[in-house]
């Protein structure tokens, strides 16, 4: 028995300074049943430390959320990680963690990083500076993310800012890529026509929400569950799964 689910893949929290302080998981779990959305992730910036709270958020309301995070890697490319527990997501916020250069955030300059819980009520501020580059290598992330079982999918790469296209002006061989993802507002049609370099990879299409009006229902799957291997078949087109920008 197959689901057709709308998906959005990239949601920021206020744990990334650049998101609006109504990115919180109660507003999040109400906005993304408003759109229909059966399946979210939690992406913030080098850290998963606000993904449980948004889990728990969302007990009880049919919405799937994926633990996840949008790694930036040392050549600046925004990647999105995902994960089907939250043990995945710890386990690899550690090792990204390890990779971040010990410097303190400038709330004046980047803005606060919020860790709350599932009502949205603050529990700390996490003080080191998320907002920058890892030394990890794309291939790297790729590979650690995906030792854990995770999925891994270039962010925005449509985008002249940290996207892969714009940094490094091609996909690397061999990097095991299921799909890209291009920006909310963008057309396949024209997004292809563009960037010759994507034939051969399935787009996909989701908010990279910062603010709650940027959430959206852009993107469907045909999946049996709401799974990081379910998504990776239907990313690849694979044994009746599909997956369609709408």
């Amino acid at each position: 028995m197959f689901k057709y689910l709308f998906a959005d893949l990239h949601i920021h929290t206020v744990l990334s300074a650049c998101a609006e302080v109504e990115m919180i998981p109660p507003l999040i779990i109400r906005r993304a049943r408003e759109l229909g959305l059966g399946l979210i992730a939690i992406t913030d910036h080098n850290s998963a430390e606000n993904v449980a709270a948004v889990m728990q958020a969302a007990e009880g309301s049919r919405i799937t959320v994926l633990p996840g995070m949008e790694v930036q890697t040392r050549e600046e490319v925004h990647l999105l990680t995902l994960f089907d527990t939250v043990e995945q997501a710890l386990a690899w916020q550690a090792e990204v963690y390890a990779h971040l250069p010990d410097l303190k955030n400038d709330e004046e300059h980047f803005g606060t990083q919020f860790v709350v819980d599932a009502t949205g009520e603050y529990v700390r501020t996490n003080e080191r500076l998320l907002a920058t580059s890892t030394d990890l290598s794309l291939e790297a992330v790729v590979a650690g993310a995906q030792a854990l079982g995770g999925l891994v999918i270039p962010a925005h790469v449509d985008r002249q800012s940290f996207s892969l296209i714009a940094n490094l002006g091609f996909i690397p061989s061999g990097l095991s890529l299921p799909a890209v993802e291009i920006f909310r507002w963008s057309r396949e049609a024209e997004v292809r026509q563009r960037f010759p370099q994507l034939e051969g990879y399935t787009l996909i299409r989701n908010g990279d929400a910062h603010r709650l009006s940027e959430m959206g229902a852009r993107t469907m799957f045909k999946i049996a569950a709401p799974t990081v291997a379910e998504l990776t078949l239907a990313l690849r087109g694979e044994q009746n799964r599909r997956v369609e920008i709408t």
